[in-house]
């Protein structure tokens, strides 16, 4: 594996990107076991109109400085989460081959900007890929702001064990080459992690794994970027909606 690229598609998340980015960066230094590895991250700022850029210019003048891994943004009106993942992997896939190197060599691994990944989460991906696997599908909690009663019915919902049924963009990773054999990511506004997976499941060949070993923590807010999506299943749990 040469290179492993992250993609966190954003729409005015001037609040959530500081942390969320803050711990990305800090799970890139704790790679150290996979120092041969080109490491980034490609934030996209999609229809932005809240400060979300100086955010991570400012958080890529300081990745920089550290080194290790490096930091961009790309700024589009893509309007949907599906097209805004797709435009990123498009830009890390066309990095990796200005380089030189083949699809098969490239991570494309994504989280949310609402989302907090833990440490081990790089070499976790990084792990998964050198040991042959094509995608690695991880899990999601809710963040401490949901209140206990309520996370209490989620976590009564959600058993994150091994070979969990979950499937969550906010915790995914897929080789750049199976990527591209399924077709990527369509440009759709929900569901277009499900549908990634789905279509990478009944490909002939590729590995899926599905494991709870890097949990990431993401945002309990109630209010919905896309209806349909986490914000409007927790919106409807306090609420009592099945």
């Amino acid at each position: 594996m040469d290179a492993l690229t992250v993609v966190i598609p954003a729409r005015n998340e001037v609040l959530a990107l500081p942390a969320c980015l803050e711990a990305l960066h800090a799970s890139f230094q704790l790679a150290g076991p996979h120092a041969d590895v080109i490491l980034r991250a490609i934030v996209v700022l999609d229809s932005c109109t809240d400060g979300s850029d100086t955010v991570v210019r400012a958080a890529t003048q300081a990745w920089h400085q550290a080194g290790r891994a490096a930091l961009e943004s790309i700024t589009v009106m893509a309007g949907g989460v599906g097209l805004a993942r797709a435009i990123g992997n498009a830009r890390a896939l066309a990095l990796h081959a200005g380089a030189g190197h083949e699809p098969d060599t490239l991570w494309l691994a994504s989280t949310d900007a609402d989302t907090i990944v833990p440490g081990h989460w790089i070499s976790t991906h990084l792990s998964a890929a050198r040991a042959g696997e094509d995608a690695l599908v991880g899990t999601v909690e809710p963040d401490a702001t949901l209140p206990l009663h309520d996370r209490a019915l989620w976590l009564e919902r959600h058993h994150l064990v091994e070979d969990h049924p979950y499937v969550h963009g906010a915790n995914l990773g897929v080789r750049a080459s199976a990527y591209l054999a399924v077709g990527g990511y369509r440009a759709l506004t929900l569901h277009e992690d499900a549908d990634l997976v789905g279509r990478l499941r009944a490909a002939p060949g590729v590995r899926v794994r599905a494991t709870d070993a890097h949990r990431v923590v993401t945002s309990s807010r109630l209010e919905a970027r896309a209806s349909g999506g986490f914000a409007t299943y927790l919106k409807n749990l306090t609420r009592g909606v099945s």
